[in-house]
């Protein structure tokens, strides 16, 4: 087995690159830009922008002082008392790497050996499953395909293949239909139907874990992010 053990990679889209980078991009796209002023509204800003720097002198922007209402929740609040902060999350153990058909094949496999194990053990499975692909930032312009795939089977070992390159080879279709092997993620329903409708593969088996908080709370609105969920839970704060 050819794994290549890495935590930094390039930011060639078309090369290797992290899902940090992807994560902080896809962020990015999620917050939509302010609409244009028009000529007439700058030059109205900018006479009362004079008028009120005349009267009281320069002042920092709105914007600073206070988070805009796109962020979350938790950051405004670490924003108001930084000692609300939690400790950040650190995955303590191996990242696999797989970047070629070959390579992803073989790490399929031995998930698939893994499961097995772990059946055996606990009788039911759930893997820790998500993907990223490079976002479009133009209009009209889809999306990328499904580029990494991520499949962690305990804190220990975590399987990020590179799909954009190796496809879905055969052991990884098996690992990812199979209806006994559950997969767990935030908002997970999309990341299925994303990988179905690029590679015309299913994900079966889907336990999405903003269902599982609400089921905890007796509610059924509230849409968490892995963030939020980190925070929660396990008092820790996930860091791109």
């Amino acid at each position: 087995m050819e794994f290549k053990e890495n935590n930094s990679f390039s930011l060639d889209w078309d090369d290797r690159f992290t899902e940090d980078v992807i994560r902080l991009m896809d962020a990015i796209e999620a917050t939509p830009p302010p609409p244009p002023p028009s000529s007439s509204s700058k030059k109205r800003k900018s006479a009362v922008h004079h008028q009120d720097n005349l009267k009281t002198g320069r002042q920092l922007p709105h914007s600073i002082l206070s988070p805009p209402r796109s962020f979350p929740s938790s950051f405004a609040r670490c924003q108001s008392n930084t000692r609300l902060r939690y400790p950040p999350l650190r995955f303590g153990g191996h990242i696999l790497y797989s970047f070629t058909e070959d390579e992803v094949e073989n790490a399929a496999m031995e998930l698939l050996k893994i499961v097995e194990i772990k059946k055996k053990e606990m009788g039911q499975v759930s893997l820790g499953f998500d993907i990223e692909w490079k976002p479009s930032f133009q209009k009209g312009i889809l999306p990328g395909k499904a580029a990494v795939m991520q499949i962690c089977c305990d804190s220990q070992y975590c399987y990020v293949m590179h799909i954009f390159h190796s496809g879905i080879p055969q052991s990884l279709q098996v690992l990812l239909e199979d209806s006994e092997i559950i997969k767990v993620g935030v908002a997970i329903d999309g990341d299925a139907v994303k990988v179905f409708s690029d590679y015309k593969v299913s994900v079966n088996a889907l336990e999405d874990l903003s269902d599982l908080a609400n089921q905890k709370f007796d509610s059924d609105c509230r849409h968490w992010s892995l963030a939020a969920l980190t925070e929660e839970f396990i008092c820790k704060e996930v860091s791109v």
